[in-house]
């Protein structure tokens, strides 16, 4: 039985009086000092962990000066802290073991933008893409890009004065700050903008703390001028944390303390909200695919292309493009990096072109066009071919794929995983190709492999050697690359950190800066910080403490996932090769990816969260003494385990701490949308680890009344079905809802359709289902058949959906034939009864089987069950699944087209197409495949860019969910289905249409029932 499992590792007892004291001072944001939510924030996108003493999430800046007042009182003076916002650091920037000031939750607003003037103000938890989204209608854009612009919050940019494709004409996120609000560590409020340099008194004694900070930032930045010029490389990527260069501008005229504050990592003072630049966005943009026979020969052509006067070069080594071609997201680019014939394509190096006028870019295109024709002839730079589109859709699309490089380079299999640590090295372009060889022979004298891409254009390219650090031999092994790494930036006049700033490369600051310069980052530090309580040990540390700088040899995610021993990890890979990207945090609503996530704003509520948590959970079990797998294979029906689990259930009830409560919590939220095991570049499946977890942790415990309900609906739906009528009343009344809601958890139950599929057949000639018929027939005859497969939800709550289905069939001249019910097992799995759901599996399949050997086509209603058959069974059943399929609808129609006439209407209606999350994720085609079937029979239909409903089966039924449910439906479903015409809007999915019905007041139909009404 499962063990319960106490943490020692809880907040210290000065936090926990900080954190109480700061709630009766009036901070109204969100406080946890539980132990899931430090581990959330434990991990960024790097290799290292750090738990914190609690994550604190403020409101408003009131908020921020509240905790930081608080903190400056001598009781609480050893509190320090680390501000943190989309967690995307590849250096461990925001890790602390003090208090995260989380700012991402609820400081996410646009206050005020200004067209005129060309500006934008923000508060810091603002995501880049949402940003820009809100800035297009008015023709602007915030212009520093990174590959994380889905998640990376505004603040964090500033922070790490982040930048990306496109910098050498945009610049760094530092060039568009017109002004900064900040929180200092004493809790004074600090509002930064450029002023002429007379405005600071540097001669007189400081009169306030603010004064002093701003007398001592001017004085070693002028006193100092001249060294720090002499010092540092003139680069595109220049100096971060902190930018003793640009407080001045080049006449030193002008003198602005936000340029310090700006990559300082949140070391000098906590960014509340920002002033920023905004850009007109260009009207002509145009994109050029160049390939070559060798990465080597991408970098050597590079400085040719960057004299073309390029908005940006980017590069992609041969093994990320073949990463990229084993994800979801090469189905989106591929026509656009088609394979040279002939040729085998080892780099590619993306061209931009951007500009106001069409034919501005047209000659510049048409110039580069030239010059790699003549490449190719003449065989010079390794240039085998090129492609080049204006469509603004296809260059984003490209930009996707390039986006999802760091997540795809993950992805690779083996325990070594490709790792950031000196990743973002930046040299002078002319110098790249020089220093990336050298960079290779390095890597290739420890026998590793890599993956390599970035910004050519800027000399920074992104570097990801594979390593296993959970062996401490590999762990070492990063440490002498690293120093290595750092020798050679130098050598070739480059700095180690191009654009993902310090964190824990911090200690390698001296070695860059020098001594002298590096002590006029302290005098600075002690100024804004003395007593070190901002992120202490990164960049520096006051001139009086004694704290050591903080190093790669930190504690790193490894010596924890070492813990566990192999057998254990192996059994959850999709929890364990969780890399840590955050892709799952994407802000859009839009996007399919992990609604919960989105809807709770809750780090643990996210693939990686949740992976971190099994992680952990799997580690405090061996340290039990148990073997996860041992206990997911143990029995659990006897009586003794059956009073054990009412006594454990009673005492957690009553207050008794059991972690494995703390990660159920979170694994309730999943709504089971496998969403993350598509989109998320290292497939991070939650709802395959979700159902193991559940399944042991109800050794120890009870299940819920509703969880039964819920894995028996297969069982009970078609003898339910038996009496619709009765059903319904017994249903649909206020005595039952009430016992429902208070007993079982759920609202809002379906009512069985009336009249049952059953008796909608009856009077139907359509050839009864009989195994021994089918194999008399002969192939051709079986050729016109179409088997339906049965779903509990399409077919006892949804019928018509299946009668038309089988009338389409008809209608399309083939024989339709209804399988008997069987049961999927989908619900089973869902809430964990897996050996129930084996069981399930290996029944099904047999028959399934058995019809694919007779080549019977066979097609379901439902994409969540019938995608069930081609992932869960193969999870379970592996090899003994067999390989029987089971189509979509749309798969099987797609399929049949060339057999059919093309018909055409004197009218053409246009439909909206509303897909299921799991459908479109899975099967990335889905919507495009339904799009060509209706063009096909005369007839038009857009796909509409939502995320999920918020049903997701029985999720947005039960109880506990109804908030989160209604908050994802009116998230990106309400206003396109209120501002539509229903008899025109159609849902692929049960659980959509059911959502739409609750929430919208309108019933919608599936594609193939708008099909068959225009066949009729």
């Amino acid at each position: 039985m499962l063990p319960r499992i106490e943490i020692s590792d809880i907040s210290q007892p000065i936090y926990q009086k900080y954190l109480k004291t700061i709630i009766k001072q009036g901070f109204s944001g969100d406080v946890s000092c539980d132990y899931s939510s430090r581990l959330a924030v434990a991990t960024d996108n790097s290799v290292y962990q750090q738990i914190p003493q609690a994550v604190i999430h403020p409101k408003s800046v009131e908020d921020i000066k509240i905790a930081t007042q608080v903190a400056n009182t001598d009781e609480f003076v050893d509190i320090q802290f680390s501000a943190r916002g989309g967690g995307t650091g590849t250096n461990g920037q925001s890790l602390t073991p003090g208090i995260v000031i989380d700012l991402s939750r609820h400081m996410k607003q646009i206050i005020e933008v200004n067209s005129e003037e060309h500006w934008v103000r923000v508060q810091a938890g603002v995501v880049k893409d949402q940003l820009n989204a809100f800035l297009k209608p008015l023709g602007f854009f915030f212009s520093p890009d990174l590959s994380t612009s889905n998640r990376a919050t505004i603040g964090g940019m500033i922070n790490t004065d982040a930048s990306g494709q496109g910098s050498l004409v945009y610049g760094k996120t530092s060039d568009h700050v017109l002004g900064l609000r900040c929180v200092l560590a004493n809790g004074e409020e600090l509002t930064t903008e450029a002023v002429g340099s007379d405005a600071v008194s540097r001669h007189e004694p400081a009169s306030s703390y603010k004064q002093n900070i701003l007398n001592t930032a001017y004085q070693a930045c002028f006193e100092n001028r001249e060294k720090i010029i002499a010092k540092f490389p003139r680069l595109n990527r220049f100096l971060t944390g902190y930018d003793l260069e640009n407080v001045f501008n080049d006449d030193l005229s002008r003198f602005d303390i936000g340029r310090l504050i700006t990559g300082s990592e949140g070391s000098l003072a906590i960014v509340a909200e920002a002033k920023l630049n905004i850009t007109p966005i260009p009207k002509v943009r145009a994109l050029l695919n160049i390939k070559y026979e060798s990465f080597e020969s991408a970098l050597r052509h590079a400085p040719e292309l960057v004299k073309a006067d390029a908005l940006s070069v980017e590069t992609i080594d041969s093994r990320v493009l073949n990463l990229a071609k084993s994800d979801v997201v090469w189905h989106s680019v591929k026509a656009l990096i088609t394979d040279v014939p002939g040729k085998t394509m080892d780099g590619l190096n993306i061209v931009e072109y951007a500009g106001d006028s069409e034919q501005e870019v047209a000659d510049a295109i048409d110039k580069l066009q030239r010059h790699l024709d003549s490449c190719v002839e003449e065989r010079d730079f390794g240039v085998i071919g090129y492609q080049y589109t204006y469509d603004l859709a296809s260059i984003n699309r490209l930009y996707g794929m390039r986006k999802k490089a760091v997540g795809l380079l993950g992805a690779t299999e083996g325990r070594a995983k490709p790792i950031a640590f000196a990743e973002d090295t930046a040299v002078p372009p002319e110098n790249l190709a020089d220093f990336i060889l050298e960079f290779r022979q390095l890597l290739d004298s420890y026998h590793l492999n890599y993956g390599m891409f970035g910004h050519v254009d800027a000399g920074v390219l992104h570097v990801r050697p594979a390593l296993d650090l959970c062996d401490p031999k590999q762990e070492q092994v990063m440490r002498e690359i690293s120093d290595q790494v750092v020798a050679l930036t130098a050598k070739y006049g480059g700095l180690m950190w191009g654009e993902h700033g310090k964190g824990y490369r911090s200690e390698y600051g001296p070695t860059f800066f020098g001594e002298e310069l590096f002590h006029q980052l302290r005098v600075i530090k002690t100024a804004f910080d003395p007593k070190n309580k901002m992120n202490p040990g990164k960049i520096c540390t006051p001139i009086e403490s004694t704290d050591p700088l903080v190093s790669v040899d930190a504690t790193k995610r490894a010596t924890f996932d070492r813990q566990i021993p192999i057998q254990m990890r192996d059994s959850v890979p999709a929890a364990t090769n969780c890399n840590g990207n955050g892709l799952c945090f994407n802000f859009d609503p839009k996007s399919p990816m992990c609604p919960s996530s989105k809807i709770t704003g809750d780090r643990r509520h996210s693939p990686k969260g949740r992976a971190g948590l099994m992680r952990e959970w799997l580690r405090q079990l061996a340290a039990k003494g148990s073997d996860f797998n041992e206990l997911s294979q143990q029995s659990h029906s006897s009586v003794k385990s059956l009073a054990l689990r009412t006594v454990n259930s009673l005492k957690g009830k009553v207050g008794q701490y059991d972690f494995s409560t703390e990660v159920m919590e979170v694994m309730n939220g999943c709504l089971a949308c496998k969403a993350c095991a598509s989109q998320c570049p290292v497939k991070v499946d939650v709802p395959e680890f979700k159902a193991k977890f559940s399944e042991v942790y109800y050794s120890r415990y009870l299940r819920p009344a509703k969880d039964h309900v819920v894995a028996n609906i297969e069982t009970l739906a078609p003898k339910l079905a038996f009496a619709p009528s009765l059903v319904n009343f017994a249903i649909d009344n206020g005595v039952f809802k009430v016992f429902a809601k208070h007993v079982l958890g759920y609202v809002d139950t379906p009512l069985l359709s009336k009249p049952t599929l059953a008796k909608q057949l009856k009077s139907t000639n359509y050839p009864r289902f009989d195994l021994q018929t089918l194999q008399a027939m002969s192939e051709l005859e079986r050729a016109k058949l179409v088997v339906i497969v049965q779903d509990p939800f399409t077919s006892f709550y949804d019928a018509n959906v299946v009668s038309d289905l089988m009338l389409l069939v008809k209608k399309l001249g083939f024989e339709p034939m209804l399988m008997p019910f069987m049961p999927n097992g989908k619900p089973e799995h869902v809430k964990g009864f897996l050996k129930k759901f084996a069981k399930t599996a290996e029944n099904s399949a047999q028959l399934l089987n058995q019809l694919a050997k007779l080549k019977v086509t066979m097609i379901g209603c439902d994409a969540s069950l019938v995608l069930c058959y081609r992932d869960e069974y193969k999870q379970v059943l592996g090899e003994r699944r067999g390989d029987f399929n089971v189509l979509l609808a749309h798969e099987w129609i797609t399929s049949i087209l060339p057999e059919l006439v093309q018909q055409s209407t004197k009218s053409v209606p246009s439909y909206q197409l509303f897909s299921h999350c799991t459908e479109k994720t899975a099967l990335v085609s889905s919507e495009q495949d339904w799009q060509r079937i209706f063009e096909f029979f005369g007839l038009q239909l857009t796909p509409v860019a939502v995320g999920c409903c918020g049903m997701a089966g029985t999720y947005g039924h039960e109880v506990q969910n109804q908030q989160n449910s209604k908050g994802l439906y009116e998230l990106s479903w309400q206003q396109p289905i209120s501002s539509g015409d229903s008899h025109y809007q159609l849902a692929t999915g049960f659980s959509c249409r059911s959502q739409v019905k609750r929430f919208g007041q309108k019933q919608l139909r599936h594609p193939l029932q708008a099909l068959l009404s225009h066949l009729d």
